[in-house]
C-alpha cells in the first residue's frame, strides 16, 4: 500500500494523536517510537520514512504556538534516528533552516540540533531506487534551496548529501561570525533562508513572560552555543569521509569552496581583535587544519599488493634515471625525439613548435613528478644535444644548424615564457592552497604530483645556473663562436662598468675583449634576458664570466654597428645594405623601421628592406626572431595604397618588394624557421592572393626568362606558387591521398582547406576575449578585423586545385581541337619544338608535327619561336596535356629522350611554376604503372653505373650498423626506370645549383624522393647515384637520404629498426651490470653526433627512424610492433629482477624499483616513437584497437621464476604506454593548443574506458593473464587520476561507476573513490555512496 496525497493528512493526524497520547502518559521515548512505528506500518509506509520526518519537523518541533518544543520531542527524535525510524540526513536537512534562523530566540533547540549534527550527520546510507529516494531528494533540495544556491540540478541522494554537508559547514561558520559580531562585507552569504528571523526580539519567550534567571540562563546558552558550533565544525570536518566530501566540492565547485576559504581567512585575520576568537583559537586551528588536510588528500593504492608498490615508484628526478651529467636523461627522451623530428626539413608541420613544446614541458613535468628546475634543465639539455648532434652537418640542400639553433635560442625560450607566465593557469590541484597560504601559515602541497608548488621562474633560474656544469654540451659550433664570445663579452662589459661606476651600456663590445670564452650558455642567457625571463643579475653568477676576460689596455675604437647607422638615417645602398643583410638586428625598433620602409619607402628601398628582413635577422636574430617572422609574413599581404585607383591589383605596385620577400622565404632555412614558429597557415593564406593576382596578369612582350634578374609577373607568380605548394606538400605520392578504412588519411592531413581552416581559427581566437597574453608577437600578424580566407575566394587557384586532384585520380581525357586549352597547349608545344629544332638540334626520330594534341601538323614558321604571352593560370591548365603529348611521343619513338628532357627544361625556364604540374602528372603516372621502363644506359638516358654499386653498398652498411638486415639491392643490368621517372630525374639533374634557384630546388628534392618511392625499392639508389655524379660533395647526404627508402614498403625492415631503437636506448637486457648504468640513453638512440669524418656517415637507429617513420606506407602496423616490443621488454625486465640474488634482501626493493623505472622508460620511448610516426591517428588506433586486441589475445608464456611479476609489469608498462601516448597528442588539461586532436579525446578515451568497463562486468572475455589485466586497469586508472583528471570528466558517469565497482572488487576502494571524485559534479553522489561502504 502506497500513501496517496489524500491520505497524507490523515497519516499526520494519527502520528500527532499517538505522540500526544504518549506525552500525556509520560511514556519514555522508546515507547513513542513504537507507537509511531505502528502508525507508519498501518499507513503502508516503509522505514526509514521520509513522510514521518516531514510531519515531525514541521508539526511537532516547530509548530505555530511552539507548545511542542519540549526536550521530550528532541529525545524522541534522537531515539527515532538511532532506531532507523527516520532518515537522519533528511531530518537534519529539514531542521537546519528552521533551527538556525531561530537560534537566538530558541537557543535550547539550537543546542539540541548541534548535538544531533555531531551524532548523525555521517549516518548517511543510500536508499534503494524507490519513491522514498526521490521524495527525500526533493524535500532536502526544497528545504535548503540547494539547486538555487549551487546552480546545479540535484540528481541523486549522494549529491544532495554532499551539498547538505557543505551548506551546514558554511551556515555554522556564518552563525558563529554573526553571534560574535563579525560582519564580513566581502563574503557572500550562501543562502537567504537562514536569516529571515534573525532580528526577532530575543527577550520575548515563546511561552510568555520569563523571570530574570531564565533570561540569564538563555543568554549564557547562546554564548556557549557559538563555541559548541565551533566544536561541531571541528567534528564534522575531521573524519576522512568529511575531507573527501570537502575536496569533492573543491574540485567541482571551486568558487563555492573559495567562500569557505575566505571565511576561515577572515576568522584568522580577526583573532587578535576578537576576544571570542582568542578563546576559540584552538577550535579554529582544528578547523583550519582539517580543511588543509582535505585539500592535500591523496589516494593511496593498496600497498599490500605489488601493483600499489609499482605505482608508488616512478618519480623521475635527479636521483633516479635522469643523469644529465652522463647525458642519459631517459625519462625526458620525448623532448629529444620531438626536437629531432622537427628538424626533418621535408616535413613542415602547421602547428607551432612553441605550442607543442609548451604542452610537452607541462606534461613531462607532471608525468615525471619533477621539480621545475629539473624540468627546465632537461629541456635545455635536449635542445643543446640537438645542436651538438649536427654541429658539423653533412653538406646538402636540407637545413641543419640554423634550424637547430632556432629551436635552442628562440623556440625553447618562447615555450618557457608560456610555461612561466602561465603559472596562474595551473591545474586546480596545483593551486589549491594559494588562497589560504597567507592566513593559515602554510602552503598546501600539490595534490597531483606530490611536488611543492615552487616558482617556475625560480626553477628556470636554477636550471640556467646548473647548466654551466655540462661543458660537453655547451661548446659552440664554429659558425656561432663569434656570437657566443660577444655574449660573454657583453656580460664582462656590464660587470666592468658596474664596478667602475660607468654608464651601463651593454651594447656589443665584443671586439674590445680577448679570450671571452663564450659558450652556448651565454647565448641561452641572452635569449632569456631578451624575453624578460631573467635580468642582467645573471651576469654575476659564479663562473658566468671568466676571470681572464678583461678589457684591452689600449682598446681600438669600436666599429659602429651598421644598424646604428641605419637607425640614424643612412640610405640603404651599397655596403650598408650588405652589412645589414649579414648582421642580425638586435631590437624590435630596427625591424619595425624596415617593415615600414618596405611598405612605404621608395622602390629601391622597398626591395632592399625586404631582402634585409629575410637575411640574418630572420635566420639568426634569435632574440627577436618571433617578431621578424611575423612581420615578414605580414609583408606578403600589403595594404591597398591610399592613392590606388586601379585597374588591376594593387599588389603589382609592390612587385619588387614581394619578389624579394618570396625569394628570401624560399630558402630552406627560412621556410623551416617559418614552420617552427607555426606560421605555415598564415603564410599560405597570404600567398594565395599573390598567386591569384600575378597568375592572372598577361606578361609583356619584353618578358625575359624568369630565372634572370628582371622581375616579371611570371617570376613573382612562380616563386609564390612554388612556395605555396612547398607549404602544402602537394607533391606527396598519390597513394598518400587515399583514405583508409578507418576514415583517416594514410599520409599527412595537410591540404589547402586545412591550412586555411587553421589560419581562420587562429584569427577567430585572436578576436575573442581569451587571447594568449604570452604570444605577443601574434598581434603583429593579423589585425582584429582580418576576415576569414577560403579557397573559393580564389577561382583560378581553385580551378587548378581541382584539376590537380583530377590528375591524381585518373588519366586525362581528350580535348577537341576547338577547345581553348587545346589551343594553349599547341602554342606551348610550338615553343618547345622551335627550341629543339633551332640550329638543327632536333633528333632524327623526333617529329614535331606528330606531337600536337590534335594530331595535326604543328607549324614551325618564323614567328612560332615567340613565347606565348598568356596568363600563368592558362599555361598551367594546358601543361598536363602537353606532358601527355611529349611523353607519348617519346614512348613511341617519335621524340628522343634528349629532346624530351630539353623540352621539359625549356618549359620550366619559360614558367618555373609549371614544375608543380610536371611533378603531379609524372608522380600520378608512375603510381599507375602504365609506362614501360626505359634503360638507363648512358645513351638514351643518363647512366648511374659509375657509382651505383658504391651507393648501394654504403646504404646497406648504414642500415646494417642500425641493426637492419636490408635485402640485396644490386642493380639488374641494364638499370631500368619507368619512363616518367627517368624523365623526372633527367630533368632535375639539368638544374644549376644556384642560390637564385632555391625556390625550385626546394620543390624538386622532396618530390623526386617521393616519386621514387612509388617505384621498385632499387629506384632510389639509381636516383641517388645520378645526383651524386652531378654534385660529388653531396655524396654522404645523398647516401643518407637514399637509405630511408628501405623502410617505406618493407615492414620487416621497420620492425628491425624499431627493435634497434629499443636496444640502443635501453642497452642489452642481458648485460650483467646494473639495469640503470647499462642503458645507452638518448645518445644511443639518436647519436651524439652524425659522424661524417670517416668514409661514410654513421647514423643511430633512432635518427633513421625519425627520418623515415612519416613516409612508411600503411603505418598502422607500427602500433603492433611497438606494443609487442614494450611487452617483451617488460617481461625481460621482470625476469631479470627475479634472477637477482635472493640473499640480498635489502637490495630487492631497489632492484624492483630499477625494473619498474626501466619499464616506464620503455613505455615512454614506445609512446614517443608511436606519436611521431602517426600522430592522432595511431593513438586513436592504439586506444580503440591495438591495446584491446592485445588484452583479448591469448599468448603462450614460459614458466619462469619471475612469471607473476612479469605479468604485472607487462600491464604496468602497457598502461603507461597508453596514457603517455594520449598525453603527448592531446594534452592532460581541459584545453589544448592542438584543437584538431583535442576534439577527439573525449570520444577516443570514452571508447576505451567503455571497453574496460565491459570486461570488468564480465561481458567480454579476456585472453591475457588475469594478473596482467588487473595490473593494466589499476595502473591505467591510477595514472589518469594522478596525471590527467580532466579526462575522467569526459567519460560517462555510468562507465565510471562500473570501473569503480570493479576496483572495489579488487580491494582498491581508495582508487575507486579517487576516480569518482574527479568525475565532475554528476559523480558527487556516487562518491558519497561509495564512502558509505568504506571504513573511515
Amino acid at each position: 500500500m502506497v500513501m496517496t496525497e489524500s491520505s497524507a493528512p490523515r497519516f499526520g493526524e494519527r502520528v500527532l494523536e499517538a505522540v500526544k497520547s504518549c506525552q500525556d502518559r509520560k511514556d519514555p521515548p522508546f515507547i513513542w517510537v513504537m507507537e509511531v512505528c505502528k502508525c507508519v506500518r498501518e499507513a503502508g509506509l516503509g522505514l526509514p520514512c521520509p513522510e514521518l520526518g516531514q510531519v515531525l519537523v514541521s508539526t511537532l518541533c516547530f509548530s505555530v504556538n511552539n507548545n511542542n518544543n519540549h526536550p521530550f520531542i528532541w529525545k524522541f527524535l534522537d531515539q527515532a534516528l538511532s532506531s532507523g525510524l527516520l532518515y537522519s540526513f533528511h531530518v537534519l536537512a529539514l531542521l537546519t533552516p528552521r533551527v538556525i534562523c531561530r537560534r537566538q530566540i530558541q537557543p535550547e533547540a539550537y543546542r539540541l540540533y548541534l548535538e544531533l549534527l555531531k551524532r548523525y550527520t555521517f549516518s548517511f546510507a543510500p536508499v534503494g531506487m524507490n519513491s522514498s529516494r526521490e521524495k527525500i531528494i526533493k524535500s532536502v533540495d526544497d528545504a535548503l534551496q540547494l539547486s538555487q544556491t549551487f546552480g546545479v540540478y540535484v540528481s541523486d541522494l549522494g549529491h544532495a548529501f554532499v551539498l547538505f554537508l557543505f551548506t551546514v559547514i558554511i551556515s555554522l561558520i556564518d552563525c558563529v561570525m554573526d553571534d560574535w559580531g563579525l560582519q564580513p562585507t566581502s563574503i557572500d552569504k550562501l543562502s537567504s533562508i537562514f536569516g529571515v528571523e534573525e532580528h526577532l526580539n530575543m527577550d520575548i519567550s515563546s511561552q510568555g513572560n520569563q523571570d530574570d534567571e531564565r533570561r540569564e540562563h538563555r543568554e549564557l546558552l547562546r554564548k556557549r552555543n557559538a563555541f559548541m558550533a565551533m566544536e561541531v565544525l571541528g567534528k564534522l570536518t575531521e573524519s576522512r569521509k568529511a575531507m573527501v566530501l570537502l575536496r569533492l566540492v573543491h574540485l567541482n565547485m571551486a568558487d563555492k569552496f573559495n567562500g569557505l576559504l575566505q571565511r576561515i581567512q577572515f576568522l584568522e585575520a580577526h583573532k587578535s581583535v576578537s576576544a571570542n576568537l582568542k578563546s576559540a583559537s584552538e577550535l579554529l586551528v582544528r578547523l583550519s587544519a582539517n580543511v588543509e588536510r582535505a585539500l592535500g588528500l591523496e589516494y593511496q593504492l593498496n600497498k599490500r599488493q605489488l601493483i600499489g608498490v609499482m605505482i608508488g615508484i616512478g618519480s623521475c628526478s635527479w636521483g633516479s634515471s635522469c643523469n644529465f651529467g652522463d647525458v642519459r636523461a631517459a625519462c625526458w627522451v620525448p623532448f629529444d625525439i620531438y626536437m629531432e623530428t622537427a628538424m626533418d626539413g621535408k616535413q613542415l608541420p602547421a602547428t607551432s613548435s612553441i605550442d607543442i613544446l609548451t604542452e610537452l614541458t607541462k606534461t613531462l613535468q607532471v608525468i615525471n613528478r619533477a621539480s621545475w628546475q629539473e624540468t627546465f634543465l632537461a629541456l635545455w639539455a635536449s635542445a643543446l644535444r640537438l645542436v651538438q648532434r649536427e654541429r658539423d652537418p653533412l653538406e646538402g640542400p636540407i637545413p641543419h644548424l640554423d634550424a637547430r639553433l632556432c629551436v635552442l635560442l628562440s623556440i625553447t625560450p618562447l615555450a618557457i615564457v608560456r610555461v612561466v607566465e602561465g603559472e596562474g593557469e595551473m591545474p586546480l590541484a596545483a593551486v589549491q592552497g594559494s588562497i589560504m597560504s597567507g592566513s593559515m601559515g602554510t602552503n598546501y602541497k600539490h595534490g597531483m604530483d606530490g611536488t611543492a608548488n615552487a616558482s617556475r621562474r625560480h626553477g628556470l633560474i636554477s636550471s640556467l645556473q646548473a647548466l654551466g656544469q655540462f661543458s660537453g654540451l655547451l661548446s659552440p659550433p664554429a659558425s656561432v663562436v663569434v656570437e657566443a664570445n660577444n655574449a660573454a663579452a657583453k656580460a664582462a662589459s656590464f660587470i666592468y662598468n658596474f664596478k667602475n661606476g660607468n654608464d651601463f651600456n651593454v651594447g656589443n663590445r665584443g671586439d674590445t675583449y680577448v679570450k671571452a670564452g663564450g659558450n652556448m650558455r651565454h647565448l641561452i642567457v641572452e635569449a632569456c634576458i631578451a624575453r624578460k625571463l631573467i635580468d642582467t643579475s645573471a651576469y654575476f653568477w659564479p663562473g658566468y664570466v671568466l676571470p681572464s676576460v678583461a678589457p684591452l689596455s689600449d682598446p681600438s675604437p669600436v666599429q659602429g654597428s651598421p644598424w646604428s647607422a641605419f637607425m640614424e638615417g643612412a640610405p640603404l645602398t651599397g655596403p650598408l645594405k650588405n652589412s645589414l643583410i649579414a648582421t642580425p638586428a638586435s631590437s624590435l625598433a630596427e625591424i619595425e623601421k624596415l617593415y615600414h620602409m618596405a611598405l612605404n619607402g621608395e622602390e629601391e628601398d622597398r626591395s632592399a628592406s625586404a631582402k634585409i628582413l629575410c637575411g640574418a635577422s630572420l635566420i639568426r636574430g634569435w632574440n627577436i626572431q618571433e617578431y621578424v617572422v611575423h612581420l615578414v609574413v605580414k609583408l606578403l599581404s600589403p595594404p591597398v595604397p591610399p592613392n590606388f585607383t586601379g585597374p588591376g591589383s594593387h599588389l603589382v605596385d609592390y612587385m619588387s618588394m614581394l619578389n624579394a620577400i618570396l625569394f628570401g622565404l624560399s630558402s630552406a632555412d627560412s621556410e623551416h624557421i617559418l614552420s617552427l614558429h607555426g606560421l605555415v597557415p598564415e603564410a599560405a593564406a597570404s600567398v594565395m592572393p599573390l598567386c591569384e593576382a600575378f597568375g592572372s596578369i598577361i606578361p609583356t612582350s619584353s618578358h625575359k626568362s624568369s630565372t634572370g634578374d628582371e622581375i616579371s609577373a611570371y617570376t613573382v607568380f612562380s616563386c609564390a606558387f612554388l612556395f605555396l605548394i612547398r607549404l602544402w606538400k602537394f607533391y606527396r605520392p598519390p597513394h598518400e591521398h587515399c583514405i583508409t578504412e578507418r576514415g583517416g588519411s594514410t599520409g599527412s592531413e595537410l591540404t589547402l582547406e586545412y591550412l586555411l581552416l587553421l589560419r581562420n581559427s587562429r584569427i577567430a581566437s585572436h578576436n575573442s576575449a581569451h587571447v594568449d597574453r604570452t604570444n605577443k608577437a601574434a598581434y603583429l600578424l593579423e589585425s582584429s578585423s582580418a576576415p576569414p580566407v577560403y579557397i573559393d575566394s580564389f577561382p583560378k587557384l581553385r580551378a587548378w586545385y581541382s584539376q590537380n586532384q583530377a590528375c591524381i585520380a585518373s588519366t586525362l581525357s581528350g580535348l577537341c581541337s576547338g577547345n581553348p586549352v587545346h589551343q594553349v597547349a599547341n602554342k606551348i608545344l610550338n615553343m618547345i619544338y622551335w627550341k629543339m629544332t633551332k640550329g638543327g638540334t632536333l633528333s632524327s626520330n623526333s617529329t614535331a608535327s606528330s606531337s600536337s594534341i590534335s594530331g595535326s601538323p604543328v607549324s614551325i614558321g618564323e614567328d612560332v619561336y615567340q613565347r606565348p604571352m598568356l596568363p600563368a593560370w592558362e599555361v598551367l591548365e594546358a601543361i598536363p596535356f602537353v606532358l601527355e603529348a611529349v611523353l607519348s611521343a617519346c614512348a613511341h619513338g617519335r621524340l628522343s629522350s634528349r629532346d624530351l628532357t630539353t623540352g621539359l627544361r625549356d618549359l620550366v625556364d619559360f614558367l618555373p611554376a609549371s614544375l608543380a604540374t610536371i611533378i603531379t602528372y609524372f608522380s600520378a603516372e608512375i603510381t599507375r604503372g602504365i609506362w614501360k621502363p626505359v634503360s638507363m644506359n648512358g645513351v638514351d638516358w643518363p647512366s648511374p653505373a659509375a657509382n651505383l654499386l658504391l651507393i648501394e653498398s654504403e646504404i646497406k652498411e648504414i642500415l646494417a650498423a642500425a641493426g637492419v638486415d636490408a635485402p640485396s639491392c644490386s642493380a639488374v643490368t641494364p638499370v631500368m626506370l619507368p619512363l616518367p621517372m627517368a624523365a623526372m630525374v633527367s630533368l632535375t639533374i639539368t638544374f644549376k645549383l644556384d642560390k637564385s634557384l632555391e625556390y625550385i630546388h626546394g620543390v624538386v628534392g622532396p618530390a623526386l624522393e617521393n616519386c621514387a618511392s612509388a617505384c621498385p625499392w632499387s629506384s632510389m639508389p639509381v636516383v641517388g647515384a645520378l645526383w651524386a655524379q652531378k654534385v660529388r660533395r653531396w655524396h654522404n647526404f645523398i647516401v643518407v637520404s637514399c637509405s630511408r627508402s628501405a623502410f617505406k614498403q618493407d615492414r620487416e625492415a621497420v620492425a628491425q629498426l624499431l627493435r634497434s631503437c629499443f636496444n640502443s636506448f635501453l642497452g642489452s637486457m642481458h648485460d650483467t651490470s646494473s639495469l640503470i648504468t647499462a642503458q645507452k640513453g638518448v645518445n644511443g638512440l639518436l647519436g651524439s653526433t652524425i659522424d661524417a669524418s670517416g668514409f661514410r656517415p654513421s647514423l643511430a637507429p633512432g635518427f633513421i627512424y625519425l627520418r623515415t617513420c612519416r613516409t612508411i606506407h600503411n603505418v598502422q602496423f607500427v602500433n603492433d610492433v611497438i606494443v609487442e616490443l614494450v611487452a617483451e621488454s617488460a617481461r625481460e625486465l621482470a625476469d631479470r629482477w627475479a634472477r637477482a640474488d635472493s640473499s640480498r634482501l635489502k637490495s630487492c626493493q631497489a632492484s624492483l624499483a630499477s625494473a619498474v623505472t626501466r619499464a616506464k622508460q620503455v613505455a615512454t620511448l614506445g609512446a614517443s616513437l608511436l606519436c611521431v610516426a602517426g600522430g592522432v591517428q595511431l593513438v586513436q588506433l592504439l586506444y580503440q584497437e591495438t591495446i584491446p586486441t592485445w588484452l583479448l589475445s591469448t599468448r603462450e608464456r614460459k614458466v619462469t621464476d619471475g612469471a607473476s611479476v612479469s605479468r604485472i609489469l607487462e600491464g604496468y608498462a602497457m598502461a603507461y604506454l597508453l596514457v603517455l601516448a594520449g598525453s603527448f597528442i592531446w594534452g592532460m588539461g581541459k584545453t589544448s593548443s592542438r584543437t584538431w586532436a583535442f576534439a577527439r579525446r573525449a570520444r577516443i578515451v570514452g571508447i576505451h574506458v567503455d571497453f574496460v568497463a565491459e570486461v570488468l562486468e564480465g561481458n567480454i572475455s579476456l585472453g591475457c593473464d588475469p594478473a596482467t589485466w588487473k595490473s593494466y586497469v589499476s595502473c591505467f586508472v591510477g595514472l589518469v587520476v594522478s596525471f590527467a583528471p580532466a579526462w575522467i570528466q569526459e567519460v560517462k558517469l555510468e562507465t565510471l561507476r562500473k570501473l569503480a565497482n570493479g576496483l572495489r572488487g579488487w580491494h582498491e576502494s581508495e582508487l575507486a573513490l579517487s576516480l569518482l571524485e574527479r568525475g565532475g559534479p554528476a559523480a558527487m553522489g556516487s562518491v558519497a555512496e561509495l564512502l558509505h561502504t568504506m571504513n573511515d
